[in-house]
């Protein structure tokens, strides 16, 4: 359903802008939670978005914002943000998918919840996943999560709920999390930015393993400003300012890390398109393909299946009561774990050889494709088979899981749309420790092909005259 809010309201302000509105006295915390609760009671019942919504805990946490007499270190002050539902918000349950694999209501916040809570935010809810995190498809047995660029299009995942809450306004950052991609594929379906950290910036403390290491907090945001504030909070420090980067020399590549999957037309055309902004920000760009062995595909795949495999075994949980997709990934992972087939050697070997990468082909970050072709069908694919969920992960994003295997930063960024109207978007990756020169680049995107921060016909930024323009 489209929205266009008539009355002037917070819905569409950035979290700079709202944060900075609180701080000021331009309006409270309470004012700015209240607009988008009421935004998400009109609008989420079609997207499915969040799991659960926080409306009058909200609404208090906000009020104890405005209670306090010092805001200026508060650099989130009232601003409503939705957390992933694998991350512990306290006095909600986990869930992690679906009701099979809920938890018990927590006692405490996940450490990336409380700096958040810290910087001031007020976490209005969570947003839904796929089950146990596994695929980039969201929606379970109670609710498909949808696009709001297309709403026959699923929104990506696994952090699908966040990416559809950020792109329709709901909320100005959704926090996410990222083991295979799944903060950067659904910002790249959704429009938005999306940050996936090097490994050790942010605790991760999920699951059994954090996924033998391959998983990371970040946020997901409409725009550079925004991620900024956001990766500075979860990584725990002051808001960084970012500088111009220097120039830099980036290398270039359409390879597939998958042999027989390649990026369809819009998707080359949008790497084209980028390297173009790159050379008009003063930057050399040259062709520079990593070599992706068949033996990382597999290890790749194997550890995927283990992961799973853990997070069951740790909790206790039946396979039986999985979803079928998730029951047939858990046995594969649960035979991987038999056959010795994951191993911290092979992936400090990938890792090794990524970052040497950069050194082997003197450039200082990687661009290639976000996504090789569009976002699936919004559909019940909870209830299809394994394969056909394989099939449809792999086929349409195929870019971001070498990157969490060896563990180094790596960012998307809209850079234009699609034939057929759905946002088109880039992947950046850096050696480890260059979250900011990522940072710095897309925002040298933004401000040279500045993107539509909402799909077309929700809240965004209107009139001089609203306070979200202010």
């Amino acid at each position: 359903m489209a929205v266009q809010d008539i009355m002037p309201t917070w819905v569409g302000a950035t979290a700079k802008q709202i944060a900075r509105g609180v701080r000021r006295g331009d309006v409270s915390a309470t004012q700015v939670v209240a607009d988008h609760l009421d935004h998400i009671a009109r609008v989420d019942a079609d997207l499915a978005a969040f799991r659960a919504v926080r409306g009058g805990e909200a609404i208090t946490e906000a009020e104890k914002v405005d209670e306090q007499e010092e805001l200026a270190n508060l650099p989130l002050a009232g601003v409503p943000v939705a957390v992933k539902e694998n991350t512990a918000v306290a006095g909600l349950p986990t869930w992690n998918g679906s009701a099979a694999v809920r938890t018990p209501v927590a006692e405490a916040d996940h450490e990336v919840v409380r700096r958040l809570r810290g910087a001031g935010a007020v976490i209005l809810g969570v947003t839904r996943m796929p089950e146990l995190g596994l695929w980039a498809l969201t929606d379970d047995e109670t609710g498909v999560t949808r696009n709001p660029w297309d709403p026959r299009r699923t929104p990506g995942g696994s952090s699908g709920g966040a990416a559809a809450a950020v792109a329709a306004g709901l909320v100005p950052m959704a926090h996410g999390n990222d083991g295979l991609g799944s903060i950067r594929i659904p910002a790249a379906c959704c429009g938005l930015v999306g940050l996936k950290p090097g490994r050790g910036v942010v605790p991760c403390q999920l699951g059994a393993e954090d996924w033998f290491g391959l998983t990371e907090h970040g946020v997901l945001t409409g725009t550079v400003g925004d991620a900024v504030v956001g990766f500075s909070v979860l990584a725990g420090r002051r808001p960084d300012r970012l500088e111009p980067p220097p120039r830099l020399r980036v290398g270039v590549s359409l390879r597939s890390p998958v042999r027989g999957v390649s990026p369809d037309a819009p998707n080359r055309d949008a790497v084209a398109a980028a390297g173009r902004l790159l050379a008009a920000a003063g930057h050399d760009t040259i062709p520079a393909d990593p070599v992706y062995p068949t033996r990382l595909g597999l290890q790749g795949i194997a550890t995927w299946f283990a992961a799973a495999a853990a997070d069951v075994q740790a909790a206790g949980l039946a396979r039986r009561d999985l979803q079928r997709r998730s029951r047939r990934h858990v046995a594969l992972g649960e035979w991987a774990q038999r056959r010795g087939y994951v191993r911290e050697a092979d992936r400090a070997a990938w890792r090794e050889r990524s970052v040497n990468f950069f050194g082997d082909h003197s450039v200082d970050l990687l661009l290639t494709p976000a996504l090789a072709g569009p976002p699936p069908e919004a559909a019940g694919w909870s209830g299809r088979s394994w394969t056909a969920n394989m099939k449809a992960n792999i086929r349409y994003a195929p870019y971001a899981a070498p990157w969490n295997i060896a563990g180094l930063p790596a960012i998307v960024v809209p850079v234009g749309r699609r034939p057929d109207g759905l946002p088109v978007a880039v992947q950046l990756v850096g050696p480890p420790g260059s979250e900011l020169l990522l940072l710095g680049v897309a925002g040298q995107f933004e401000l040279q092909a500045p993107w539509q921060r909402h799909a077309p016909g929700y809240p965004r930024v209107v009139g001089t005259g609203s306070p979200a323009a202010a």
